[in-house]
């Protein structure tokens, strides 16, 4: 799909000697992976080529994946090139130098909130970031290379943000791109381990969650995370936010949300949102988010906010099981 605009965007890597990778803010497994594997390939494909990735904000659980770049000097980013990867508004680009460079390229598969730089391709039926970057690859074998450590970070991507290929976004493409890595010999026993093995003190934080969780009157599960809470069970932010999966197995309840203090001057609260059916992104983007059809993010700086989110939700779920059968 689209071979134009990817083959725009080869002529432009081709024609830059210095290239800086970008990714969003908070930032999580597709993004840590799509810019780590595209970083990977840009080496192996184009030696002759300075490729950086300089971002400070890697979540704990994906440490794992290795360090970035060190910082350079803000002269460097001039006459360079940008490419952004899932993000899909500038404000969420965690690295604000991209400014600095010549010329801006977006990848990104989220619902498009914004057009920002020369080249924008966005694919939202596509799962992940990371997928897009595999078919960017299978539609240039010729030039581009992969090897299984660039295999293992975009796999990383795929795995993360398609819930272990088990979201709707997932597709026969998907799979054929999993397979192309597969292909390179991702060690995925010890990947899944490093992913998804809890502590014990993180199982016991899991159970006082099922303890505490809350229904609205037509059945959004929802928990609130506070600063106590988080401190009781010595969570980071990334632990706090995961427990969103823990509320996502409950019959009837099409819709679920953790909310969690951020500790910040401003107050703010993030929200994670989710669900199965009902697209619940035009939610988000209300509280100054914005994400996929079923799986976004947001802020929210109140409890009237926190209620009137909930508020809000809780009627797009109404009316969305008053007027559709067969979701249960």
């Amino acid at each position: 799909m689209n071979y134009e605009i990817k083959k725009q965007i080869l002529d432009k890597i081709t024609a830059y000697h210095r290239i800086f990778l970008f990714r969003h803010v908070r930032n999580d497994g597709d993004c840590v992976g799509a810019t780590k594997g595209m970083k990977r390939m840009l080496q192996l494909s184009f030696p002759e080529k300075e490729i950086y990735l300089i971002d400070t904000d890697t979540a704990a659980y994906l440490e794992f994946m290795g360090p970035e770049d060190e910082p350079v000097a803000d002269e460097l980013y001039g006459g360079a090139l940008a490419i952004v990867l899932d993000t899909a508004s500038e404000a969420r680009i965690s690295n604000k130098n991209y400014k600095l460079c010549a010329e801006v390229i977006k990848i990104d598969h989220h619902i498009p909130l914004e057009h920002y730089g020369c080249i924008n391709w966005v694919e939202e039926e596509r799962s992940s970031a990371c997928e897009m970057v595999v078919d960017f690859y299978q539609t240039f074998p010729e030039i581009l290379k992969l090897d299984s450590e660039a295999a293992t970070y975009l796999y990383t991507g795929m795995v993360t943000d398609s819930g272990r290929f088990k979201y709707s976004g997932v597709s026969g493409d998907t799979l054929r791109c999993a397979g192309t890595l597969l292909d390179f010999g991702v060690d995925t026993d010890t990947l899944f381990a490093r992913l998804y093995l809890e502590a014990y003190g993180y199982l016991k934080f899991k159970a006082h969650i099922y303890q505490r969780m809350q229904l609205t009157e037509n059945g959004v599960a929802y928990i609130y995370i506070d600063r106590a809470m988080q401190e009781e069970f010595n969570l980071t932010l990334e632990q706090a936010s995961a427990c969103v999966g823990c509320l996502d197995s409950i019959r009837e309840v099409i819709s679920w949300m953790v909310f969690i203090e951020n500790g910040d001057e401003q107050g703010s609260i993030r929200v994670r949102l989710r669900s199965r059916f009902v697209h619940i992104n035009s939610i988000a983007e209300k509280y100054h988010g914005g994400g996929h059809a079923c799986a976004s993010g947001a802020t929210v700086y109140s409890m009237e906010e926190v209620n009137a989110l909930l508020a809000d939700t809780d009627a797009l779920v109404k009316e969305y099981k008053q007027t559709h059968e067969g979701w249960l």
